[in-house]
């Protein structure tokens, strides 16, 4: 899947392509696909991959490519304390970026097929929080992963704001995806190869729409003990956060807004991104088919309308590019100063307080 967008040098320029191809459109998409670097997501021998546009499948590793996620996290309408369910799960690149929207008083769950697969997006969520300053600009509702068919999940299990599914789903069982759903929530999932989105209405009423034209592996049925009676995933609980918990986040709220009327006045506030450079413009290119066979990935592209127009344009574009390559090349910013990690290290407590504030973090 996917090849919608020109391949990008580094994390920030995949997203600023996706940005100018109109997949990305609203500001807390934006900030939470620059917030998660995509090649963390990745097995080391296949990074050179990460940012382009393009599925990556290495075992029962499974990432969608960067479109598609895109597309999925704009029809999901995504807000602070809705509860959102991940079916098929993976990685869980989608669920650590819909997590940093969540906030700390959301919830986010996740149900995977495959051990190994739940044990590779826990040491990759492990990864994230302990080491990434992006962490200290949101807070961070953290992802639970259970092992199970998605299709098995027992029907005492609460309802859900918003729900997922990263596989195809067969016609049969679109009423049991629905049923997931609270009134008003929203379910995006292949259906009869398209990305749909389905909002629930009202007890019985449903509004569809297709998004995108796409081709997923189908779910995999379930496979019933010896018994004939289905293995029931059972959802994790939605626990209460403890005081302690709910302190530290207060805590951590607090100081954010300190720093911020600190840095009032001041160019930059320590925990936006670092000034990114220029990015290249580059053509949109538009899918009609996207298609995942195995390791291969073929794409049908439709030409914009205006691409004939444009040549002239374009033409011009690379003129300005080649000049602007010639020039002597800037001096790269510093990295920008974490003002929320030094703030609680001067703090006058004492130092097993201040870890507890900062996650415990490596960085």
């Amino acid at each position: 899947m996917g090849g919608a967008v020109s391949a990008g040098e580094d994390n920030d320029e995949l997203i600023d392509n996706l940005k100018e191809a109109q997949y990305i459109r609203t500001e807390l998409v934006e900030q939470a696909f620059r917030a998660i670097d995509r090649a963390d997501y990745y097995l080391e021998e296949f990074k050179d991959n990460a940012y382009k546009d393009l599925a990556w499948k290495h075992g029962n590793i499974h990432l969608s490519a960067p479109c598609i996620y895109s597309e999925v996290m704009e029809a999901l309408d995504l807000q602070p304390g809705l509860s959102f369910l991940n079916l098929g799960s993976g990685t869980g690149y989608l669920s650590s970026m819909v997590g940093l929207i969540l906030g700390p008083f959301g919830v986010n769950h996740g149900v995977e097929l495959h051990s190994d697969v739940i044990e590779y997006a826990k040491q990759k969520l492990d990864f994230f929080i302990k080491t990434s300053d992006s962490f200290d600009k949101f807070e961070f509702c953290e992802p639970s992963f259970v092992i199970g068919n998605c299709l098995e999940i027992s029907p005492d299990c609460t309802q859900y704001d918003r729900v997922y599914c990263g596989a195809g789903v067969q016609k049969e069982h679109e009423d049991y995806m629905k049923n997931l759903l609270k009134v008003g929530g929203i379910l995006v999932m292949p259906l009869e190869e398209k990305l749909t989105k389905i909002t629930r209405t009202g007890p019985s009423a449903w509004e569809t729409k297709k998004i995108l034209a796409v081709s997923f592996a189908p779910l995999i049925q379930p496979n019933h003990t010896d018994s004939g009676k289905p293995r029931l995933v059972h959802l994790p609980p939605v626990a209460v956060r403890s005081l302690q918990d709910l302190a530290r986040i207060a805590i951590r709220g607090t100081i954010k807004k300190i720093i911020h009327q600190e840095a009032l006045g001041r160019a930059g506030d320590g925990l936006k991104s670092p000034p990114r450079f220029k990015r290249r413009r580059l053509r949109r290119r538009r899918m009609e088919t996207i298609v995942f066979l195995d390791k291969e990935v073929f794409a049908s592209r439709i030409s914009s309308p205006s691409d004939d127009n444009n040549n002239c344009e374009d033409m011009e574009e690379e003129r300005l590019e080649e000049e602007e390559e010639s020039k002597p090349s800037e001096l790269k910013p510093e990295p920008p100063v974490n003002f929320l990690r030094e703030k609680v290290l001067s703090l006058p407590l004492p130092d097993p307080l201040k870890y507890y504030l900062l996650y415990y973090r490596e960085k």
